[in-house]
């Protein structure tokens, strides 16, 4: 870390009231549940797990598939084209305009990523939600980038993961957008129909018409420690039936607990994790998991 360039002197530059143009904002990050300020590349070199509590940062879906792929290496899929801003919506500022700027702070066309490499030599097709871009939510191009991935796991015969992270449907796009969740449901059956493996890692947050679709059709549920996951939010639910809700209620240890997930995982355990699970699926042979015993000296 060089604290002369990282720390001292923007520190120095801000009491004098100097720009810091060749340094990046957000160089440190604070922890949401301890409040402890951590450096953004030891962050990043941590998976986006902050390092002495563990918490699960959101992980921007380059970095995401990145770090599933063996070496970093897989084919992007192609970003389907469809209509921009079909209902001319507005709301406080243009719908085309935030997809201006969501693109702009992304450098994505919309919020899915796709991907097709291997995991520990294993072939799968990989979908991940980018949250940064307009939270993550389903439109028409995150779902016809759905539909496409699980085509071409189809075409390869090969498993599809995908890595939700999602405020739900995307209200600028109207029933366009809800139209999606069907659209996604038969694609996933098409999946289960060819004997195809589909699981779903569960991240903070999914919630929402992703949760009431093909979040929730997984043949295996993953979660990822303290995501948020459900429908309706905690403060609708609790306004709604009068009632306070338990403590920890929706996160994926609750989750876990009662039944609607499978597992819980860390991070950085999620490529050996998904690796073993579908070879078993699969039924392709399990690499050597046991190293051999170090040799003791006389």
């Amino acid at each position: 870390m060089n604290w002369l360039t990282n720390y001292v002197r923007p520190r120095i530059n801000s009491m004098l009231g100097r720009p810091n143009r060749d340094v990046p904002e957000n160089l440190w990050i604070k922890c949401p549940e301890t409040g402890e300020m951590v450096f953004h590349k030891d962050l990043e070199e941590n998976k986006w797990v902050i390092p002495a509590s563990g918490f699960h940062m959101k992980m921007p879906a380059k970095a995401r598939l990145a770090d599933l792929f063996d070496g970093g290496v897989y084919e992007s899929l192609p970003q389907p084209k469809v209509a921009q801003d079909p209902l001319k919506f507005r709301d406080s500022k243009r719908y085309a305009d935030r997809l201006k700027d969501s693109r702009t702070k992304t450098e994505q066309e919309d919020t899915i990523l796709s991907g097709i490499g291997y995991v520990q030599d294993l072939k799968l097709v990989a979908v991940v939600h980018e949250f940064n871009f307009i939270g993550g939510s389903l439109g028409l191009a995150a779902g016809e980038a759905i539909v496409k991935a699980c085509e071409r796991a189809l075409a390869e015969k090969c498993p599809l993961v995908i890595f939700p992270a999602s405020g739900g449907a995307r209200m600028q796009e109207g029933i366009l957008s809800l139209m999606q969740l069907p659209r996604t449901t038969v694609a996933v059956d098409m999946l289960k129909e060819a004997g195809l493996p589909y699981v779903v890692v569960l991240t903070n947050p999914t919630t929402g018409g992703v949760t009431a679709s093909y979040a929730m059709l997984g043949d295996i549920h993953i979660a990822e420690p303290g995501a948020e996951i459900g429908f309706a939010g905690k403060r609708v639910i609790e306004q709604t039936l009068r009632e306070k809700l338990p403590e920890g209620f929706q996160t994926s240890e609750y989750l876990l607990e009662h039944g609607m997930v499978d597992m819980v995982v860390k991070r950085h355990d999620i490529p050996a994790t998904l690796a073993k699970l579908l070879k078993m699926l699969t039924k392709q042979p399990l690499q050597q998991a046991i190293a051999a015993p170090a040799k003791i000296s006389a």
